[in-house]
């Protein structure tokens, strides 16, 4: 299956909270779409990996996403090298995304820049001919495939964007699934120990993020990115 957008985060939620809104806009206008989780998020002070691997499930059938991959890479501990990067690239052959959303380059929690570098590796390596991989189970050799874009959405830190999406219409499939993860956010009536991502101020912060970045461009909701190479447009009236 050629996807035209993949997304991949550290962990399930990830993709949700940094470009919910923008996969389910492109999902809307027709677009194929998967998600890619490189960790089970095994680490998480609340619910288990099994609580997580349903909550994902419920969040990409609510986002209208093709597909869902856990690379079940060691949270907290995976690392960027060989071994993970040939798992990513065979992902990336594997879908042939156009564009690639991942990580943010530097954040809070540490698998997130992680995250962020060896996606944005693969993704360069993944075009590389001599560089050979099958898919577990195959003895064909998979094709090179380099994405054209990779974007790195806006997580924790409030870090300056280079392009914003104008999400407006799409702010409640985002939450929807975002909290479909229903034991990583606020609940007022959970016993279970307090982390960041628990309080009502955090998620109260996903749609106020949200709303100020469509306020600074003219919009309702936006949600962020930065890139790796400058953005180009046939025309200065393509911009809104």
């Amino acid at each position: 299956m050629k996807l035209d957008i993949l997304a991949i985060g550290a962990h399930p939620d990830d993709v949700e909270l940094g470009c919910g809104g923008t996969l389910a806009k492109e999902i809307a206008s027709g677009k194929k779409v998967g998600i890619v989780d490189l960790t089970r998020g095994e680490l998480g002070t609340r619910g288990t990996a099994e609580t997580r691997d349903n909550e994902a499930a419920n969040a990409c059938r609510i986002l209208g996403a093709e597909v869902r991959e856990n690379l079940k890479f060691a949270d907290g501990f995976f690392i960027n090298d060989k071994q993970h990067q040939l798992e990513v690239i065979k992902i990336l052959r594997k879908y042939k995304p156009e564009i690639v959303l991942c990580n943010a380059i530097n954040d809070r929690h540490i698998d997130h820049g992680k995250g962020s570098q060896l996606v944005s590796d693969a993704c360069f390596l993944s075009g590389l001919i001599k560089i050979e991989t099958k898919l577990n189970g195959s003895n064909d050799a998979q094709q090179p495939w380099r994405p054209k874009q990779v974007y790195h959405y806006i997580q924790w830190k409030n870090i300056e964007p280079d392009l914003v999406v104008d999400i407006t219409g799409f702010m409640d499939a985002k939450m929807e699934a975002v909290f479909a993860y229903k034991t990583q956010f606020y609940d007022e009536n959970s016993k279970e120990p307090e982390t960041p991502i628990t309080s009502k101020n955090f998620s109260d912060s996903v749609k106020y993020r949200a709303n100020d970045l469509g306020r600074l461009v003219g919009v309702e909701y936006a949600e962020a990115y930065t890139v790796e190479r400058y953005v180009a447009v046939d025309s200065l009236f393509n911009l809104k």
